[in-house]
């Protein structure tokens, strides 16, 4: 059974303030499945008799297996900022995968799956829209959910993968080292060539190693700014990579849809 985790809200916009006021849970994967899957997540709302809620992320590099009423299905990465309405009355139960660990069992270039989400019938046959029904069947039970996606995966349990492996530690890499600002850097740290570390994310994460690079530095902006408003713009856009803050400002408007300084006044309220 995945055991609970806490939540930490990272590339959730203005995710500290959502923490606080939505029911949401992750459990870590044990055993076999703990080489694939970063974590199994759920989200339940209850708006009835109240406005609908939007609700705004910027996604990580990782495939989601989700199970949802009328909205289950295999979310590739998503390179835009990803933007659910929220109202009424539901719940969420989901696999987040570790970037580059969806490949093994998929069986084909993840890239193919990037920005798109495919119904389970579709990803999985007659199985994932069984899974669907089984895991909707359990209703609130958490535990019940998910031992049947536990099950669903163990049954498909591919043998580990080197290149996936690798991806996975690239990408790690790029999130924990914040001095790793360029594609360039990561691939000689790696020991290989600018483009075979290129065609390594593509078939395996999905999207480019400068992406990722670029989605893991905003991240690190949006929790910064979140967590201190008052920070220094200009040392920060040096410390993440960018040649000055305009360029800063220019890739957070882009993404995010607001200022670096709209952002810092709206985690002030």
């Amino acid at each position: 059974m995945a055991k609970p985790v806490a939540w930490r809200p990272r590339g959730v916009i203005q995710g500290e303030a959502l923490r606080r006021q939505s029911p949401a849970g992750r459990f870590l994967a044990e055993g076999p499945l703990a080489e694939f899957v970063e974590h199994f997540w759920t989200v339940a709302w209850d708006l009835r008799g109240q406005p609908a809620a939007t609700r705004e992320t910027l996604p990580h590099p990782s495939v989601h297996l989700v199970i949802e009423p009328g909205r289950s299905g295999l979310a590739g990465v998503q390179s835009k900022r990803f933007i659910r309405t929220l109202e009424g009355r539901g719940r969420v139960l989901g696999v987040k995968f570790h970037p580059g660990c969806f490949r093994p069992f998929w069986g084909r270039p993840i890239h193919e799956l990037t920005d798109r989400i495919l119904p389970l019938g579709e990803a999985f046959g007659r199985d994932g829209e069984a899974l669907e029904d089984a895991v909707l069947a359990c209703g609130p039970d958490t535990a019940a959910g998910l031992a049947q996606v536990e099950a669903f995966l163990l049954a498909r349990l591919p043998p580990p993968d080197p290149k996936a492996r690798l991806a996975r530690q690239l990408v790690a890499r790029i999130l924990e080292d914040r001095a790793l600002t360029q594609a360039e850097a990561v691939a000689r740290e790696a020991g290989m060539s600018l483009r075979s570390l290129q065609r390594l994310f593509s078939d395996q994460v999905g999207v480019s190693p400068k992406w990722v690079i670029q989605r893991y530095r905003l991240h690190e902006a949006m929790e910064r700014l979140e967590t201190d408003p008052s920070v220094d713009l200009p040392a920060l856009a040096l410390a993440l990579g960018y040649f000055d803050q305009a360029h800063f400002i220019r890739a957070f408007k882009r993404f995010l849809g607001r200022t670096p300084g709209g952002y810092a006044r709206a985690s002030e309220g």
